[in-house]
């Protein structure tokens, strides 16, 4: 058996303030969502002013990071260069989903949607920013 590291609510709050700063700091108004190690929920707010199918959305790319131990942006990337078998995937392949990684363990992810592409991921990744892991534990599974 291993020990693992889980997200707690206080982290799932820091999270999810960092990401609503960032998107406000550019007055991007989206979708933010956080799941845990095992792609369920913990978080799903939708700002005032973003589209409906942004919460619908951002937990979707939560949980395609999560599960694929991935940025979302993967498969998008995958699909825009012809590899489009990746549609067949059970994950969602659009940027904007950002995995939270500990000591080479997904513990969750962030998801973000609501503006552009890039934009969404710039705010998923200031989510997962503000846990401010130490280097030493943060590196791709």
């Amino acid at each position: 058996m291993k020990s693992t590291h889980a997200l707690t609510l206080a982290d799932v709050k820091r999270i999810a303030a960092a990401a609503e700063t960032e998107a406000r700091a550019h007055g991007w108004a989206v979708s933010i969502a956080v799941c845990d190690a095992g792609g369920h929920a913990l978080w799903l707010q939708r700002m005032d002013g973003a589209p409906l199918m942004s919460a619908a959305v951002a937990p979707e790319k939560a949980r395609t990071s999560v599960l694929s131990g991935k940025p979302s942006k993967t498969y998008e990337d995958m699909v825009n260069n012809g590899r489009f078998a990746a549609l067949a995937m059970p994950v969602v392949p659009l940027e904007g989903g950002e995995p939270i990684v500990v000591e080479g363990c997904i513990v969750g992810a962030v998801g973000v949607s609501g503006v552009k592409a890039g934009e969404d991921a710039q705010v998923a990744r200031a989510g997962v920013a503000a846990l401010e892991l130490p280097k030493a534990l943060e590196h791709a599974a």
